[in-house]
């Protein structure tokens, strides 16, 4: 199993509506991403959270399947419009 671990920093100016949109757009991705096996987003409520107000996790069945997940359309066409909105911090590792 491979773990995609995402956290966002809202770039200044972001509305309620722009982030509100981004978790169903990533939960849109199940069963539509091949190897993906379960996906959670929410916002971080952690005090030590250093400004990362939303993450994720995505399970993969193997580092193969994560690798093929950047390249799909469905991703290709959600950072068109995300990653103008944050600044990510990412964490992948095989468990």
């Amino acid at each position: 199993m491979f773990l995609h671990v995402f956290l966002f920093r809202w770039k200044p100016g972001v509305t309620e509506a722009q982030k509100a949109r981004v978790a169903p757009a990533v939960q849109a991705f199940q069963g539509v991403i091949p190897g993906l096996l379960e996906t959670s987003t929410g916002n971080n409520t952690s005090p030590r959270g250093q400004d990362y107000t939303f993450g994720g996790v995505m399970k993969f069945t193997d580092r193969q399947a994560f690798e093929a997940y950047f390249d799909h359309p469905a991703h290709v066409e959600l950072i068109s419009w995300l990653m103008p909105l944050i600044d990510p911090v990412e964490l992948d590792f095989e468990v």
